[in-house]
């Protein structure tokens, strides 16, 4: 079974610095967000991409969500932040809201799949976001499970889907479940809702009146 860390808040510099090693060298981390959990590596090295891409069985044209500690961090992949993304990240973040963000040119074309541009999320697990933090750089957050398959809320089923092939869990706790993020396109004028999920279109329009429909 791949390694499971228990949290403990007296362990987090030691599983930080656990954490950038499996990183630096390709690993993969299961962490735990405010829907589910997510299959984290470096988004910067593609052969940790290639082999995330492999765990989900997951088509390597299809686009990979970035998970950041705060609204500043999207800098590091985003190209501009539009006026309208930071009224949303004010009202929603952290949450289960991922906007899509015009890609800075230097980001992996295995996260963009090849569209140019990258969906963005804060999660609302406190400790996932001090582990960012800690890095000091995103990290992948695409659904913990294989394609086609339900995602998964506990590290023990993390553990059993994917063995060995995960290289650590962090288990803070269950995950809640639910409806996955929100997913709003906001390359586009007027902004799009790609994915309804945790926020309703009603709580969106309050920021965006005239979203557009999938």
């Amino acid at each position: 079974m791949s390694r499971i860390f228990k949290w403990r808040d007296e362990d987090a510099a030691f599983f930080w610095e656990k954490s950038r090693r499996l990183l630096a060298a390709g690993g993969v981390l299961a962490l735990p967000t405010e829907t589910f959990y997510a299959l984290a590596v470096d988004p910067y090295q593609p052969g940790a991409l290639k082999r995330l891409f492999a765990l989900k069985g997951r088509a390597e044209d299809k686009p990979v969500l970035l998970l950041v500690a705060e609204a500043e961090m999207v800098r590091q992949v985003a190209l501009e932040t539009p006026e309208i993304a930071g009224r949303l990240m004010d009202r929603f973040w952290p949450g289960p809201l991922t906007l899509i963000l015009p890609a800075r040119q230097d980001l992996p074309v295995l996260v963009t799949g090849g569209t140019g541009t990258v969906g963005v999320r804060q999660p609302r697990q406190a400790v996932v976001c001090r582990l960012l933090a800690a890095l000091g750089f995103p990290l992948t957050g695409t659904s913990a499970n294989r394609a086609g398959r339900e995602p998964l809320t506990l590290a023990e089923e993390v553990a059993r889907e994917f063995g060995p092939e995960v290289d650590l869990i962090l288990d803070a706790g269950p995950c809640p479940g639910g409806a996955p993020s929100t997913i709003v396109d906001v390359t586009v004028t007027p902004p799009r809702l790609v994915r309804a999920g945790a926020i309703g279109k009603e709580e969106l329009a309050e920021i965006i009146p005239d979203l557009q429909n999938r």
